[in-house]
């Protein structure tokens, strides 16, 4: 989501909150006579903060109005229904009594109902009065044209109704019903003159500038204002945003759903809260992992290989060692193999477990890692899966992580074949294309309960 469509829609997240502190008012009011307690602000406080995390998870439902009702309904219960399974999570750790929970419940489905009025009745009424109907006309019949027509007809847009097309004798193949088409662009002038048109949506191929300057012209004579369509998804695909360059317009390719702000800031500060918490609460047991491993053999408690992180930056990783002798941690070039003779006794069982990774939430704290992305390679490996995995590199666009979706897929250990190489990586860039808070809590949940994250450890 791009910072201008954000800004955009943050009116509609404040918009969002007025029924939450409603019904939570309301509901104080008839259970204890409007007293405000320590206990209510700190219920008020989690309601808020809930609210904020899945308005964000939503991408800000009230933006796009045009989406069709059954949709959002869909949305908007699967969120609530969401909601209120979070909230009998969080309420388990806070110092509230269980009574509290039956005015939650009902704070709640209060907030549900209040919430359905306003943005399925009280707001799209506002939108349609407010908008009022432009009647709009696409200068264009070839693929362009095709695709504003799809958009104008899918998304039930109140504020547009769309007349028809005008030919403008292009090269394009006209992919237009020929009952659409209101004639060409010799005959414009005299269709304006007896028509009513609000705007004219001019959907060329970018080198027809002729027809668009002739479109321009004839706009600016009856006073007709123009939209200009730009299409780069056949050149640049699903992944980018269109930005400013100082004073000129720019095209960010590559743009992947993680890249924007917020959606930055979330990732981020779950990292070093889900960081934080594991590491309190697994200290006893890297105390019992750190005295195995010094009884049984000589050496460090931790082994700290160099790895490949976000950008191309190298960055020291901390694991548990689990071998006698490991390779050097900047220049190594031995993959571990299975049965491999280095592997101590308390080595093979915390490899067997992923314990040995669990120290690595030491570096999602000091921010060169992820709790989930794509897993950090050795130098030498970067180089021979960059060579031969096509797009292989654009894993670098993110921190790597501890977990990923390739390792819940089962594409973890080994890159001997060819097909492991290709298909970790291709595991690994679907998962920076297609990011979500959702999809990292998903990872995380099978990380710890799915065979499949550690059948291929040894």
């Amino acid at each position: 989501m791009s910072g201008q469509k954000q800004k955009r829609e943050l009116p509609y997240l404040a918009v969002d909150l007025f029924p939450l502190i409603f019904v939570f008012l309301a509901a104080l009011y008839c259970f204890r006579d409007f007293r405000f307690s320590k206990r209510d602000w700190i219920a008020l406080s989690v309601f808020i903060i809930l609210w904020c995390l899945f308005e964000y998870l939503r991408k800000y439902r009230y933006s796009d109005l045009s989406t069709k009702w059954q949709k959002r309904i869909t949305s908007h219960v699967k969120t609530y229904v969401s909601l209120i399974i979070l909230e009998f999570a969080v309420l388990l750790y806070l110092p509230v009594p269980m009574v509290f929970w039956k005015q939650v419940i009902t704070i709640t489905f209060g907030i549900f109902a209040l919430d359905f009025l306003i943005s399925f009745l009280i707001i799209d009424r506002l939108f349609k009065i407010a908008g009022n109907q432009k009647f709009v006309i696409v200068a264009g019949t070839g693929n362009k044209a095709k695709i504003v027509e799809d958009e104008v007809l899918t998304s039930h847009n109140h504020g547009y109704q769309l007349k028809g097309f005008i030919s403008c004798d292009t090269q394009d193949v006209c992919m237009i019903e020929s009952k659409k088409v209101l004639g060409d662009l010799d005959n414009i002038n005299q269709y304006l003159q007896s028509n009513d048109v609000d705007e004219i949506v001019i959907a060329l191929p970018d080198d027809q500038k002729n027809n668009i300057q002739k479109v321009l012209s004839v706009a600016d004579y009856h006073g007709i204002r123009v939209k200009y369509v730009l299409d780069y998804h056949e050149l640049f695909g699903n992944h980018y945003k269109i930005t400013r360059f100082g004073q000129v317009d720019a095209v960010n390719i590559r743009e992947m759903p993680c890249d924007g702000r917020y959606a930055r800031l979330v990732k981020n500060c779950f990292d070093k809260v889900f960081a934080t918490i594991a590491l309190t609460l697994l200290l006893p047991l890297f105390v019992v992992v750190a005295i195995l491993i010094k009884l049984e053999s000589r050496g460090p408690v931790f082994y700290c290989p160099i790895r490949i992180g976000k950008g191309g930056r190298p960055f020291k990783v901390y694991k548990f060692r689990s071998m006698r002798q490991n390779d050097d941690s900047a220049s190594g070039v031995h993959s571990t193999q299975v049965n491999d003779p280095r592997i101590t006794r308390i080595g093979r069982i915390i490899r067997k477990y992923s314990i040995d990774e669990l120290p690595q939430f030491i570096n999602v704290l000091l921010g060169s890692m992820s709790v989930v992305g794509p897993r950090p390679h050795r130098r030498y490996l970067n180089r021979q899966l960059q060579e031969n995995v096509y797009h292989y590199m654009l894993r670098q666009y993110v921190k790597p992580g501890i977990t990923g979706w390739a390792q819940v897929n089962g594409w973890r250990g080994p890159t001997d074949t060819e097909e492991q190489k290709r298909q970790r990586t291709l595991h690994d860039l679907w998962y920076i294309e297609n990011w979500s808070f959702a999809l990292d809590l998903k990872i995380i949940f099978l990380t710890i309960c799915s065979a499949k994250a550690h059948k291929a450890a040894f």
